[in-house]
């Protein structure tokens, strides 16, 4: 199913509005890319405005996770989703989106890239 992106069609009261023009393709959207926790890293290709495309990342093992302290970046492996602050309902099934808090084999990091926008993981190191 689509997702329809530009103006509504009816009034806030649910009558309908008159519209001067149709639907465009530039107001389509997409459905939301829940990156989850896997075995390995599993990327969808999606072509986009201007014939562009869009790496998708739809399965996650790995995070290039920085160390602040000392400047380092390691890319380790995700152990789980603790916590997110998008939906709570996201770390129990196990998705990862910007602002998640994740385990990993060197500690609790802080997402900060958006996985399904730009198809890699990187997260900041938090001090315990």
């Amino acid at each position: 199913m689509g997702v329809y992106q530009g103006r509504d069609l009816r009034k806030i009261t649910g009558g309908k509005k008159n519209v001067s023009r149709g639907k465009r393709k530039f107001e389509i959207g997409s459905q939301p890319t829940e990156t989850k926790v896997y075995s390995e890293d599993i990327r969808e290709k999606a072509r986009v405005l201007g014939g562009n495309a869009k790496v998708r990342l739809t399965y996650a093992a790995y995070a290039n996770v920085i160390n602040l302290s000392d400047g380092t970046a390691k890319k380790v492996k995700i152990l789980e989703v603790i916590e997110s602050s998008a939906n709570r309902e996201y770390a129990r099934r196990g998705i990862i989106v910007k602002g998640s808090i994740i385990r990993t084999e060197i500690g609790k990091a802080l997402v900060t890239s958006r996985p399904g926008q730009h198809g890699v993981i990187n997260a900041i190191l938090m001090q315990q």
